[in-house]
């Protein structure tokens, strides 16, 4: 997934440096920043979340091997870093949990309820029939048709409940082999370049932008509709490619693999 990463950056930032470019500045005065330390009121919590992170990433990668879920993990994190928070009593964690956007917890559990309530209803083998339809174009219409697909349904109904649904429907298909393989990928990566369309797509989005509001800090919807548009699609369509040929590289050292049109 590097090649897809380093594509979708790459056309993210052509973008916005082709929109913002005269709104950047030449220069500015290093002198007037504040020092970066004076940002850190706790330090005992500072240190603590670096290590946190680390281990967070170690036991991802180590721990759900083993059967522990991925959300023990997480949460041994976040209570190992509220606790450094509350005995170095520097940060109010009180105020910490009462100004927490619990809002947006309840948002994404509803999606996921109205998810399974959809797939109940047929979603999954409508879009397995409309997969299926795609896999017939070939690799490449097959790619760009799902990441396109999966992009679109992240904007409307967020991106961890599409990629469930996604990953659903091209098991409930007909495609096999390399297209298949093909699938999976443009479906992750559609679901995570969708989310930048609208606000909703994107838990960390919504979380972002409680943090700039409880700042002071207020981004009209109407602007992040009009940057979501302008930069999702060339990276879509860049992820998507993308993904056809890493999909292709990994393919090509079996044996007796010849690569499809």
């Amino acid at each position: 997934m590097v090649p897809v990463d380093l594509a979708s950056i790459a056309a993210s930032l052509a973008v916005l440096h082709f929109f913002y470019r005269k709104d950047i500045p030449a220069a500015y005065a290093p002198e007037k920043l504040a020092s970066p330390a004076s940002a850190i009121r706790d330090r005992g919590t500072f240190y603590t979340g670096w290590a946190v992170l680390l281990l967070l990433l170690a036991g991802f990668f180590i721990l759900e091997p083993l059967g522990v879920p991925v959300s023990a993990v997480a949460a041994a994190g976040a209570l190992t870093l509220f606790a450094a928070a509350l005995r170095g009593r520097v940060i109010d964690t009180v105020r910490v949990l009462k100004n927490a956007p619990w809002q947006i917890v309840t948002f994404s559990l509803g999606m996921y309820l109205v998810i399974y309530g959809l797939r109940n209803a047929g979603l999954t083998e409508l879009l397995a029939s409309s997969l299926s339809r795609l896999s017939d174009s070939g690799v490449w219409g097959a790619a760009l048709g799902t990441g396109f697909l999966s992009a679109f349904l992240s904007s409307l109904m967020n991106n961890m409940p599409t990629v469930l649904v996604g990953a659903l429907s091209i098991d409930g298909g007909t495609a096999s082999g390399i297209i298949r393989e093909a699938m999976i990928y443009a479906n992750v990566i559609g679901c995570d370049l969708g989310p930048k369309i609208t606000p909703i797509g994107s838990l960390a989005t919504l979380l972002w932008l409680h943090v700039l509001s409880e700042k002071g800090i207020r981004i009209h919807l109407g602007l992040l509709f009009q940057n979501g548009d302008r930069d999702d699609a060339p990276r879509a369509l860049r992820g998507a490619l993308s993904s056809r040929a890493e999909t292709l590289d990994l393919t090509s050292f079996r044996p007796g693999f010849q690569p499809p049109l």
